[in-house]
């Protein structure tokens, strides 16, 4: 059965490291929000709303369809969102995980995000100020957590796939 990795966090927790990590070690569809959202702004020149999480959950359903696990990056900053990625997998008859990046120590995380690099071309990333007042609603489901304060990205990753193997056990 073919299931949907629901990654969440603020920007600079570690979310797409992770879900790259994982879509490869599983070979998973891997769809980024912050792509589909830049080459929406690239190529129709909109002011990209709900459009780019739409897109990206009709392409997750596609995937789905066929038995193809899914891998999905976003902010999944509300419960609308996550609400909605539950629906696409249970739509497809698959079975769905959400995980929560979090990176516990502030300093930490200012740092990664004052200096971090876009991987995406034309995208602009947030800046500490935008990161502390972004919208991010307490969660009210059950989800992995992975802390990546002070821990390497092979470790962070480690416990990703134990606590993935612990919920299959």
């Amino acid at each position: 059965m073919p299931t949907l990795y629901i990654f969440s966090g603020l920007p600079g927790t570690g979310k797409t490291t992770l879900s790259q990590a994982l879509a490869k070690q599983i070979s998973a569809v891997y769809v980024r929000i912050d792509t589909i959202e830049q080459a929406m702004r690239d190529l129709c020149a909109i002011d990209v709303q709900s459009e780019g999480y739409c897109l990206a959950y009709r392409i997750a359903t596609d995937n789905l369809r066929l038995g193809i696990s899914v891998v999905a990056d976003s902010c999944n900053p509300i419960e609308l969102t996550r609400s909605q990625w539950e629906k696409v997998a249970l739509e497809s008859d698959s079975r769905y995980v959400n995980i929560e990046t979090i990176c516990s120590d502030g300093s930490e995380h200012r740092n990664r995000i004052e200096t971090r690099s876009s991987s995406i071309p034309g995208l602009i990333l947030p800046t500490w100020q935008d990161v502390e007042n972004r919208e991010f609603q307490p969660w009210s489901r059950n989800r992995i957590v992975i802390n990546t304060s002070g821990t390497s990205e092979m470790v962070c990753f480690d416990r990703l796939l134990s606590s993935l193997s612990d919920m299959q056990a």
